[in-house]
């Protein structure tokens, strides 16, 4: 696993330790960053479900403000907070250890616009489309209120899996053998 462009471009993330998270391939990232390009100069990003960190430390290489990261998985956690300490991207990047799903539950206020995140990382583990059909779509609704109205969330999951979210669109679909990453907006 390393950053494909920007400021860290060419560097190595510590990858995971174990199967509980599924690094993107190099070409599935180049292609979606390609698309993603004009929204990450100076964005707000939050990753999702982070793993190591790949897609935060990758939006930040490529010029994002801020980057929030998600992950419950203790090993993955681990090594999610060395990529950032290499980095150095720690005063860019919040680490949220745990249950997301807790975290949001708890997020009752509304967030200023120019708080909110222009691009939202989701990628759950794949079994969760399958047993948490119900929370993700929660989580989903609870993620309007931290997305910028014009703000894109990057679902990816097994392409033999579907689940349509709450309150957004598809504005974009990309199949990568087994994998399917959605570009999704607020329905208008």
């Amino acid at each position: 696993m390393r950053i494909i462009a920007g400021e860290f471009r060419g560097r190595t993330l510590l990858g995971p330790e174990s199967d509980t998270t599924r690094p993107i391939t190099d070409r599935a990232k180049q292609s979606l960053f390609d698309v993603l390009a004009p929204l990450l100069d100076g964005a707000i990003v939050y990753d999702c479900f982070a793993g190591t960190g790949s897609m935060g430390l990758e939006c930040l290489s490529r010029g994002a403000a801020r980057a929030r990261f998600f992950e419950a998985d203790r090993s993955a956690l681990q090594r999610l907070k060395r990529n950032v300490e290499t980095f150095k991207v720690g005063p860019r990047a919040d680490i949220i250890a745990g249950d997301l799903f807790k975290w949001f539950a708890r997020q009752q206020n509304e967030v200023a616009e120019n708080q909110r995140a222009d691009l939202i990382f989701l990628d759950p583990p794949y079994r969760f489309l399958r047993e948490q059909r119900d929370a993700l779509k929660t989580l989903a609704t609870q993620l309007l209120s931290h997305l910028k109205q014009s703000g894109v969330i990057v679902f990816r999951h097994d392409a033999n899996d579907s689940l349509v979210l709450p309150g957004l669109c598809e504005r974009d679909r990309r199949d990568y053998g087994s994998m399917t990453i959605e570009l999704l907006q607020v329905e208008k």
